[in-house]
């Protein structure tokens, strides 16, 4: 077990005392980067990137040679590799984004639908993790991550990505049985992934509920939440003599916080609609909070930026607990320069409260 260099991401997520904030960015290796746009060129397309563990690699180290500041990695891959595994056929059209070639409309659909094996069905995603892991030798943490339940089952559903959700939320509300048994099967289909890259090296895990937001409260705890509750219980929680800490993160999730604080995870995302100290006051000691800035900050000059980063750090206000991210994932058009300043804006700024 190699030793960890920096571990003040997971100090952060069981608030432990830090001296700075940690910070890391959602899609961290992407398009804003030149050197990610190289790889995935040399690798020919999307999916072929996350398929090739070594390329894998590459791209989930390429931010961190760049700025040194970045408290953890992530896992270059994709939330939707669990569907692909279930035989639903992924593929990126030019300009659409994520289509599957068989749609799930029936509970005889539902049905049919293995839950895969890690090892088996997804072994490139774990052996992106060790490899990833050795390669980065205890410098960061490396974050692991899965889609939520609800999440997966509107792709599934709709065949892709969705404006208003129409075919998953008439599944919901016309054939709930169908729905339960999707979303119970890939609960158990992420609790296995999840389990697997932990077992694979993955030092915190993140569930992604991009698009639990969309639902109705009561619908939102039935079906989404409820889930992700279900994946969190049976999650290794100890491995490599360390907590594995859980963040979840649900796309405009603000009304929920108390909810999803007796989760079980030890962290909650926030998008940058909710106002992180109100936040931490209606949470109170029960979880770490990572977030929020406005990915769109980051199209601004760099003392702008930094204005940003001190206004989040004065409303989170002293004490630990708090991991600095934006509220979403950063956008291809960002100027790299750009995340830097924000980079080195939390950590410069953040020491101030950290005494």
């Amino acid at each position: 077990m190699t030793v960890l260099k920096n571990d003040r991401f997971l100090r952060a997520l069981l608030k432990q005392p830090v001296d700075v904030t940690p910070v890391w960015m959602m899609r961290q290796a992407g398009r804003y980067l030149p050197e990610y746009r190289a790889t995935r060129a040399k690798a020919g397309d999307f999916m072929s990137l996350c398929m090739n563990p070594a390329l894998a690699c590459e791209v989930t180290l390429q931010p961190l040679d760049r700025y040194p500041q970045l408290d953890a990695a992530i896992l270059f891959s994709d939330i939707l590799t669990i569907p692909d595994a279930m035989g639903q056929g992924l593929y990126f059209e030019s300009g659409e984004g994520p289509r599957f070639r068989k749609v799930v409309s029936s509970l005889a659909d539902v049905e049919a639908l293995p839950v895969p094996d890690p090892e088996q069905d997804l072994g490139y995603v774990m052996e992106a993790v060790r490899t990833i892991r050795r390669e980065l030798n205890g410098r960061v943490p490396l974050i692991g991550f899965s889609g939520s339940p609800w999440t997966l089952a509107t792709y599934m559903v709709e065949g892709g990505s969705s404006k208003d959700f129409r075919k998953s939320k008439a599944m919901l509300y016309d054939n709930p049985q169908a729905m339960y048994l999707l979303l119970d099967k890939l609960a158990q289909a992420v609790t296995s992934y999840l389990n697997g890259q932990i077992r694979a090296g993955a030092q915190a895990v993140q569930i992604f509920d991009s698009w639990g937001g969309s639902l109705s409260s009561a619908a939102y705890l039935e079906f989404s939440l409820a889930y992700m509750r279900k994946i969190v219980d049976g999650l290794i929680r100890e491995h490599e003599g360390r907590r594995v800490p859980v963040i979840l993160f649900t796309k405009g999730g603000g009304l929920w916080l108390e909810a999803m604080a007796e989760s079980g995870a030890e962290a909650l995302g926030l998008d940058w609609t909710c106002d992180i100290g109100s936040a931490r006051a209606r949470v109170g000691d029960r979880v770490a909070l990572q977030g929020n800035m406005d990915p769109s900050v980051l199209y601004a000059n760099p003392a702008a930026i930094r204005t940003e980063v001190a206004r989040i750090l004065a409303r989170y206000g002293e004490g630990t607990g708090h991991v600095f991210n934006l509220g979403h994932g950063i956008t291809p058009e960002v100027d790299p320069a750009h995340a830097g300043a924000f980079f080195e804006a939390v950590h410069e700024l953040s020491a101030q409260y950290h005494r």
